[in-house]
């Protein structure tokens, strides 16, 4: 019902910004939850950072706190911007929504995903 369409990686050199874009349809996100996780290559799904969609609960991975921000820039709309990115920050970046969620941090918690998209950070 909840589709999620991810955009916006690439290939960047270290220190280097991209800003992700995760666009929903199908339903409202009225009461959602959506999140941002990342998988690399052998590695399992981390959380990145989530958001409510009031936009009054926001929270973000030590991992990233200082560098990246979510933020809500449509109604139907989730970006991801990524600063001074490192080498380690390479990963399948997926979006991720729960209807009636708040502040999870889980992947299992999360019903819908989308397909991904790559971001590849070079030394």
């Amino acid at each position: 019902q909840v589709h999620l369409v991810e955009s916006g990686g690439g290939v960047v050199q270290a220190g280097g910004s991209l800003t992700l874009s995760c666009v929903a349809s199908g339903r409202t996100f009225d009461l959602f939850d959506v999140a941002w996780f990342r998988q690399a290559p052998g590695k399992e799904r981390d959380f990145v950072a989530g958001i409510n969609w009031g936009g009054s609960n926001i929270r973000h991975a030590d991992s990233v706190k200082d560098r990246f921000t979510i933020s809500k820039d449509a109604k139907n709309t989730v970006q991801l911007r990524m600063n001074s990115l490192k080498p380690e920050d390479t990963a399948v970046y997926y979006c991720a929504a729960v209807q009636y969620g708040l502040g999870h941090r889980r992947s299992n918690e999360y019903q819908y995903w989308g397909q991904g998209t790559q971001v590849t950070v070079s030394s």
